[in-house]
């Protein structure tokens, strides 16, 4: 028998098949989602245009369809979602122009409609797509399978085709991630762009501190894992080490005996369009209101107090009952050299309570405690490659 190769081509190997495949199953899963969405808001359109009792429904079209489709299980569909399919749908009426009756598969009221949709916009020269900018060269055939749905939500919102032309195209070619699109939009790249004398300069600059979407399937993407079927607790934990922690803080806590009663771990909350996930959630008995506890696996910054009093907020706002005092968040850094424990009162002023929340939670040398056993432990449990 001949030889197979060594040790080392052996790693190579599956080294480049994982990174390959991956790779692979991303697009597939980003490419499916996208089609999805346009798909159902296409849908939505053809009724709103020709169905044949749509005049009974009127304005109460997606409140109710949305209230159909949840009672059937489909995810991601409340009426603010369907709305936004819809839009998707509007922006981009060329996405039909990748969709084929092999892409389709197994739908045959999507082959007749995107059948329909075809005839249309061949037969048309003053549409939507007639009007629209060329694509730069070699982005047309990237254009489904390189941006997700997250990106194409972030690009509907412009209402200038070009400035939204000139996004996609910048997406594609730095491999832009959901984030960093929408850092660029807020930095005014565009406008910068059009005022700038050296624009290639300029490009190069951004794409040398740009973030880039890593090479590996974006699981944590709310839209991704509830279109799969996958529940948050399932897709959360990034990391053998956060895990870790995230179970020794949560024991601690309710040894205590201070009156916390756990309520939730990696707590989803929906704020605004964005969904975010709150490391742990407690009820506390004695002080009748929600302790919102956020780990941060490294050194305090400014975004971390703020990201929990944005969180501590929405739950004022959002999840206070009768007789439930202003919910309390508690950050916990893990940087050994650099332990900072900040409790956000949230605008609790009364004194009175601001005793009773000093003698009932944690103290702050019992919380240092914690972080030094922690700390101990994050020395010897690594995050997963």
């Amino acid at each position: 028998m001949s030889s197979t190769g060594t040790f080392e081509q052996l790693i190579s190997s599956i080294k480049e098949t994982n990174r390959e495949l991956t790779r692979q199953a991303k697009l597939a899963v980003n490419t499916s989602l996208t089609l999805r969405n346009w798909l159902i808001g296409c849908y939505i359109e053809e009724y709103q245009l020709h169905g044949a009792d749509r005049a009974e429904y009127g304005d109460g079209l997606l409140p109710k369809l949305s209230a159909a489709l949840s009672g059937l299980g489909v995810n991601t569909v409340g009426r603010r979602q369907l709305y936004n399919y819809l839009a998707f749908y509007r922006t981009y009426p060329e996405i039909v122009r990748s969709l084929s009756a092999q892409s389709l598969g197994a739908l045959p009221a999507a082959r007749a409609l995107i059948e329909k949709v075809h005839t249309a916009s061949a037969q048309s020269t003053t549409g939507i797509m007639a009007t629209l900018p060329p694509r730069s060269a070699g982005v047309a055939d990237q254009f489904i399978s390189r941006l997700s749905y997250s990106h194409f939500k972030e690009l509907v919102v412009l209402d200038d085709s070009p400035k939204r032309r000139f996004y996609e195209d910048r997406c594609i070619e730095g491999v832009w991630s959901v984030r960093e699109l929408k850092r660029q939009i807020a930095s005014l790249f565009y406008e910068r762009t059009a005022l700038s004398r050296n624009k290639e300069a300029l490009k190069v600059q951004t794409d040398a501190v740009a973030e880039v979407d890593p090479p590996i399937l974006a699981i944590r993407d709310p839209y991704v894992f509830e279109f799969l079927g996958l529940k948050p607790a399932e897709v959360m934990g990034e990391s053998e080490l956060e895990d870790a922690l995230l179970d020794k803080l949560q024991s601690f806590l309710l040894e205590l005996g201070h009156g916390f009663c756990f309520e939730a771990r990696q707590k989803r909350i929906l704020i605004g369009e964005t969904y975010n996930f709150v490391d742990l959630v407690f009820y506390h008995r004695i002080l009748k209101c929600h302790v919102l506890v956020e780990l941060k696996v490294g050194t305090f910054t400014h975004e971390h107090i703020g990201q929990l009093n944005t969180y501590v907020s929405w739950y004022a706002d959002n999840e206070i009952t009768k007789g439930d005092g202003l919910p309390i968040g508690i950050l916990l850094c893990t940087e050994k050299d650099h332990t900072v424990i900040k409790y956000a009162l949230a605008g609790m002023s009364n004194q009175l309570f601001v005793s009773k929340y000093q003698v009932a939670l944690p103290t702050e040398d019992e919380m240092r405690r914690l972080l030094g056993k922690m700390n101990g432990y994050s020395d010897r449990v690594r995050p997963i490659p």
